[in-house]
């Protein structure tokens, strides 16, 4: 049984190595436009893991990421622009008659404190929103509508506030990092890699709670979260903590979007992108983590594709797509590839069976 145990384990280490290989060896096989857009892709599957944890292992589902990703991507956005705009205020500022910076755009100078703050500021949300919902015991759909009205409220400020916020327009008009243009091939190229090394780490961390003692109270929260409750837990704090986790990897996706974009705007964090990203766990493979990142990059690249090839009709295929993964594949790519797997191995030890002696005895030595 142990022989069987590690046999897997490294078949799946196995696996997670050559993922990882093949993303840092992309950049010697693509166009830099195709470049591009894997890395905006490679950012999406941040967020898709991030939403595994919270729905896949904890079993609660939110319509209300694309808030948490939006508020990443302007943390990013308000650097960028207070460099282009090289100390005067920023263009659209301007144009709606504001002759002060606001107070609250100055800690965003700093690139460090950028980024901090573009982590920091989902994670406060959801902490704020959890706090309230899960120590009332809001579940359910109660809980996935208030992260629906979440994003409605969030995108109607954000709109509203053209002077601050650049309005429907968004943010963007800015092309350097560190004195470095984020047009330039080579910068595409770091940038990346940067992308995929921190899908790598995030991936690590969220596979580490996973097995933790942490990510298996998680896991009796989504399969009976009164009898956890009877065993002495607090199930609010795991769902708060885990909400927050969530919100944060959302943020940190939301900025690496921004750089290889170039351009934030409220319609990137409303209902519809929010939507898209419970899609990408669904037809990956919820509560797998390596499913829901496999369906960012797979399903995105679908709608790339789709859109270049069959421009008037390419929705009709992404729709079709949907409802067979949905009808036909209830647990996911990952669900599928793993059933394939298994049979496969029953397969060949049904077969192995079958051989005389001394030719499983010649396999064994091999």
């Amino acid at each position: 049984m142990m022989q069987k145990m590690s046999a897997s384990r490294y078949g799946l280490a196995g696996i997670y190595l050559l993922a990882a290989a093949l993303l840092m060896l992309a950049p010697m096989f693509t166009s830099d436009f195709r470049l591009n857009l894997l890395a905006k892709f490679l950012a999406f599957a941040i967020a898709a893991v991030g939403l595994d944890l919270l729905w896949g292992y904890t079993g609660i589902l939110s319509l209300g990421h694309g808030v948490f990703f939006g508020l990443g991507g302007y943390a990013m956005a308000m650097h960028l622009k207070l460099q282009a705009s090289g100390g005067r205020l920023p263009d659209f500022m301007d144009w709606s008659g504001l002759t002060k910076l606001p107070w609250f755009w100055a800690p965003f100078g700093n690139f460090w404190l950028a980024v901090i703050l573009g982590i920091a500021i989902p994670a406060v949300v959801a902490l704020f929103l959890g706090y309230f919902t899960f120590r009332n015991r809001i579940r359910g759909v109660y809980f996935t509508i208030l992260t629906q009205a979440l994003v409605i409220i969030s995108v109607t400020l954000i709109t509203g506030q053209q002077a601050y916020t650049g309005g429907t327009n968004g943010i963007t008009g800015y092309g350097e990092l560190f004195g470095y243009s984020l047009a330039s091939p080579e910068t595409k190229t770091a940038l990346y890699y940067v992308t995929a090394a921190v899908l790598v780490l995030v991936f690590l961390l969220a596979r580490i709670i996973v097995k933790s003692r942490f990510g298996k109270v998680l896991r009796a929260i989504r399969d009976g979260e009164n009898r956890v409750r009877f065993l002495g837990y607090n199930p609010a704090k795991y769902q708060m903590a885990v909400f927050v986790l969530s919100a944060a990897f959302s943020g940190i996706a939301g900025m690496l979007f921004v750089l290889h974009v170039g351009i934030i705007s409220p319609s990137m964090m409303g209902i519809v992108p929010s939507i898209e990203m419970v899609l990408w766990v669904a037809i990956g493979g919820r509560g797998t983590l390596i499913g829901a990142a496999l369906g960012a990059l797979l399903l995105n690249g679908a709608k790339s594709t789709f859109s270049e090839t069959y421009p008037d009709i390419w929705l009709f295929f992404m729709g079709a797509l949907f409802i067979v993964t949905t009808v036909f594949l209830p647990r996911g790519i990952a669900g599928l590839a793993v059933d394939g797997w298994r049979k496969l191995r029953l397969l060949l030890r049904g077969k192995r069976k079958e051989e005389p002696d001394h030719e499983r005895s010649r396999y064994s030595a091999v």
